[in-house]
């Protein structure tokens, strides 16, 4: 997985009732784009996320297309 400064993270949520979790990334801390990303969510709590194979990343460009 590689991000950058600016992209999405969306975090699937594994159960019924439950909301996905969506934020943006702040800083990567990983060589070459990898994980830990800084990661501020939409309720405005801040994290150190790695990432698993719920989570999709993704860049502003990816959305325009």
């Amino acid at each position: 997985m590689h991000a950058a400064a600016g992209d999405r993270l969306h975090v699937h949520s594994h159960a019924v009732g439950v909301n996905d979790r969506n934020g943006e990334i702040l800083e990567v801390r990983g060589p070459e784009g990898q994980p830990p990303y800084l990661v501020r969510f939409d309720d405005g709590h801040e994290a150190l996320v790695y990432p698993g194979p719920d989570s999709v990343v993704e860049s502003p460009s990816e959305k325009q297309s």
